[in-house]
């Protein structure tokens, strides 16, 4: 089995110059985790998560070292977020993507979503550019449907 098997052809991403902003209010709205980063040929060059925006507003070990509270309260993860909304995602992203190709073996698929923790992949052609994605459910539907092994 391949990718093209299991993918969706879904090209939802955000541009590399977008708002962390915007791009928080996309993932809250569209009900995701994260999305690739694409530039304007809408080729692949980053992927932007939660995590990825959570640890730009947390203050880092060494900050919290020198504050009198180890424990940021919700008033400075606040202020660290206003510091950066209106920064380019480009400034937080991933920028060496994890991707797949709809030729790719399923089971390589299946192999980068357990091994790097992705709840999905960007499906890509050989000029990077986005084509879909692969989630998780999608491999585990065309298993349970049976037709081949991966």
């Amino acid at each position: 089995m391949k990718v093209r098997d299991a993918m969706v052809y879904d090209l939802s991403a955000v541009f590399e110059d977008e708002t962390v902003e915007n791009v928080i209010r996309m993932l809250s709205k569209q009900e995701l985790s994260g999305l690739p980063v694409v530039d304007r040929e809408m080729r692949v060059v980053g992927f932007v998560n939660e995590e990825d925006l959570i640890k730009a507003i947390v203050p880092s070990y060494f900050s919290l070292l020198r504050s009198a509270s180890f424990i940021p309260d919700t008033n400075q993860l606040m202020k660290n977020l206003v510091k950066i909304k209106d920064k380019p995602i480009c400034n937080f992203m991933n920028k060496v993507p994890v991707v797949v190709k709809e030729d790719d073996a399923l089971i390589v698929a299946a192999d980068y979503l357990i091994r790097y923790g992705f709840r999905f992949l960007p499906v890509v052609n050989d000029n990077m550019q986005l084509l879909g994605i692969i989630r998780r459910i999608d491999v585990l539907k065309v298993v349970l449907e049976g037709k081949e092994e991966i």
